[in-house]
């Protein structure tokens, strides 16, 4: 189940999401790059996420297209946590916004490892 909250800020837009769990390790990518990776993606046209692991996080938008985000680094909690928030001040998510891992503490969710987006590269299932 996929929750987006926006939180007006005075310096833009707060989302918080709670992601599906992560893939299996033991299962196969499903999806294969399609065409260059692009800087950003506008935020209202994110539908979903899945978070795969610590270092890579796949958007799912409107029509299904999916765009896999690499981190440049690992991300620490990440793919345990499964659930990050974010920040900006457009209305696009960029390679240079940062996501914050949310820790489940029990009564509710504390911030934990800040971490940098990469760039946004479109994905597509791959070929039977």
């Amino acid at each position: 189940m996929i929750i987006l909250r926006a939180y007006p800020l005075a310096l833009g837009l707060a989302l918080t999401v709670a992601v599906t769990p992560a893939i299996a390790k033991d299962k196969p990518d499903p999806y294969v790059a399609k065409g260059e990776a692009v800087s950003c993606i506008p935020i209202q046209s994110i539908r979903s996420t899945n978070v795969r692991d610590d270092r890579t996080i796949d958007f799912v938008t409107t029509g299904r297209k999916i765009y896999r985000n690499t981190l440049p680094n690992s991300c620490p909690s990440l793919g345990f946590e499964q659930r990050f928030s974010y920040q900006t001040s457009i209305s696009q998510l960029c390679s240079v916004d940062i996501i914050t891992v949310l820790w489940n503490t029990g009564p509710g969710l504390q911030p934990g490892a800040s971490c940098g987006l990469g760039k946004f590269q479109p994905m597509e299932k791959a070929a039977k």
